[in-house]
């Protein structure tokens, strides 16, 4: 048999209200010295994911 899964958000249903509302945002960025991509990921607020990708 499998164990279950013990964590906080489980215990608490109050932050698996607020865990919802957190998203992960991997956006591609352009060295300007070599041309090559890198990429940065973020955990943002799921309200403020368009701004996180249009700043430039």
């Amino acid at each position: 048999m499998a164990k279950a899964a013990k964590t906080a958000i489980k215990k608490d249903p109050k932050q698996a209200l607020e865990a919802k509302n957190w998203t992960k945002v991997i956006k591609a960025v352009r060295s300007p010295k070599t041309g090559a991509y890198t990429f940065k990921e973020n955990i943002i607020h799921k309200d403020k994911v368009k701004d996180y990708l249009s700043d430039k």
